[in-house]
């Protein structure tokens, strides 16, 4: 006789998740995000700020080489005399912002602002982007305001939606943007500064001579100034 064993089949030990379970899952993932998101707003709001400073900086320096080439008028501020230093030069005024042409200067507030259209439209700058570039472009020549003497060239970029009314009034040095933020920054302050020396084939050394020595300074016969 053939015996048949019957086979035992056994229960599984696996089972579900109950609800109380899947809440606590949820919950605990929720606190988690919570706790990790400020992390998340502040690097991504740092690293927005820092390429906004970068493409400032980059705006700067290609201003910088159209002037030395010749390809951008030199900027209508000349400062002459010791009375006032490149320094002390004031800020823009806001309110106004009149920059219809991209890659141009300005006519309001000053006409030594210079307009790099960032967002890429083609209106030129205004008060409401924060991608636009203005220039404030000044020379400082104390012997002279011919600036084919040479002068001493000065930058401040702020950003378009800084010439708003609301928020106060644009700033200088010391007033700096800060690379490390986790909002849109400041925009009443400069996003890039710099200075730098403009001399062209027309700039003789007694031109130099004559803006770089001391104002009281006696005439030096060995180097001839």
């Amino acid at each position: 006789m053939i015996n048949y064993k019957k086979l035992q089949i056994s229960k599984s030990n696996q089972s579900g998740f109950t609800i109380i379970e899947s809440l606590v899952a949820v919950i605990v993932v929720a606190i988690l995000m919570t706790a990790i998101s400020p992390v998340i707003v502040l690097s991504v709001a740092t690293r927005v700020q820092s390429r906004r400073i970068e493409l400032a900086a980059d705006a700067a320096t290609a201003y910088i080489d159209g002037i030395k080439s010749n390809k951008i008028a030199a900027p209508s501020s000349p400062i002459t005399g010791d009375s006032q230093n490149i320094k002390d030069y004031a800020p823009p005024s806001v309110g106004s912002l009149t920059c219809s042409t991209t890659n141009d200067y300005c006519t309001a507030p000053a006409t030594n602002l210079y307009c790099l259209d960032g967002d890429g439209d083609g209106t030129g700058c205004t008060k409401t982007s924060s991608k636009d570039f203005v220039i404030q472009a000044f020379r400082y020549n104390k012997a002279s305001s011919d600036e084919e003497k040479g002068y001493q060239l000065g930058l401040r970029v702020y950003r378009a939606d800084g010439f708003a009314n609301d928020g106060g009034n644009l700033q200088k040095a010391p007033a700096k943007q800060n690379t490390f933020t986790g909002g849109i920054g400041n925009r009443k302050t400069p996003l890039f500064e710099i200075t730098t020396e403009i001399s062209d084939g027309n700039t003789s050394f007694s031109d130099l001579c004559d803006r770089l020595r001391p104002q009281n300074a006696l005439d030096n016969a060995q180097s001839g100034c």
